[in-house]
């Protein structure tokens, strides 16, 4: 495989942005949720109001999975406040790691989740964390083989769809 370059997006990339998490995002769950909530989670979740917003928030960083030019995957970061639950200072949240279905199996989600653990380091944090959906196995297993454990759940909205995330740690601090 050719070498993929992990680079930080900025606001001039919202369109690529949009593009490469809702084809991601759909190919990952269209198959086992409605039409009706893909088609407002994508909208809504993708809007390009929502990804200003996240793009210019300070605690959140985007990252892109570059194969030449072209994305293939992204990674989306969160720190201190702009974390969706645990909101602590000495923790990082991956929020997302998706990369296109014909990259699976092809270490684009490792380099990502490398680049996350990277930035947590230089960060200083404790613990990095995550929300990954309970029917979602090839994402759990992948998490569990990169030493994350499960400590709680959370509800997920997809449209009008309550489903249950399980929450995993990595402490990054020797005992």
């Amino acid at each position: 495989m050719e070498v993929i370059n992990i680079t930080k997006a900025t606001k001039d990339d919202i369109n690529q942005l949009q593009k490469i998490g809702r084809q991601t995002f759909s190919e990952t769950f269209s198959a086992s949720n409605s039409e009706e909530n893909m088609a407002k989670y994508l909208e809504d979740g993708f809007s390009l109001e929502k990804l200003t917003t996240e793009l210019n928030d300070p605690g959140s960083e985007f990252y892109f999975a570059l194969l030449n030019k072209d994305v293939i995957g992204y990674l989306k970061l969160n720190f201190g406040q702009s974390q969706t639950e645990l909101k602590e200072n000495k923790a990082l949240e991956i929020e997302r790691i998706y990369v296109l279905k014909e990259f699976h199996g092809k270490k684009v989600g490792q380099l990502l989740y490398e680049k996350a653990l990277e930035i947590a380091k230089q960060k200083n944090v404790d613990f990095v964390w995550l929300g990954v959906w309970e029917e979602n196995p090839r994402a759990i297993n992948f998490y569990k083989k990169n030493g994350f454990v499960e400590f709680d759940k959370h509800i997920f909205k997809l449209g009008d769809d309550e489903q249950t995330d399980i929450m995993m740690k990595l402490n990054l601090i020797e005992k």
